[in-house]
């Protein structure tokens, strides 16, 4: 049996160096994750920050600090690693983002329902 998905966007909606916040309908209401696109990689997170739980981003699909590389939470500046959502600066320095699974299909980015 496959997983349930829900398409978030096409590729083309993403470019490379690119992010974007999606509130997505489960069956348990909604979940807010976010987008990143870096090289040639795309991953997902819940938009939750590990140590107060607010939103990441400072203004709508803004996740990334201004270098673009890594991103960065809107409410303290704790700053965490794109490819493995790791904390290297702030508050909640050493705990991690929680990871969304996707799927990369017929050019459509879609979010694994658990």
């Amino acid at each position: 049996m496959t997983a349930e998905s829900r398409k978030l966007c096409t590729l083309e909606e993403l470019p490379e160096g690119g992010c974007r916040g999606f509130s997505v309908p489960t069956s348990s209401g909604h979940e807010d994750i976010f987008l990143v696109h870096k090289n040639a990689r795309i991953v997902a997170y819940r938009n939750s920050c590990p140590h107060t739980g607010v939103p990441l981003d400072w203004v709508p699909d803004q996740f990334l600090n201004l270098d673009g590389d890594l991103i960065q939470c809107s409410t303290h500046h704790a700053l965490f690693r794109i490819e493995d959502g790791f904390c290297v600066s702030g508050p909640c320095a050493g705990q991690s983002l929680t990871p969304c699974p996707l799927r990369i299909d017929n050019g459509g980015v879609f979010l694994v329902l658990r």
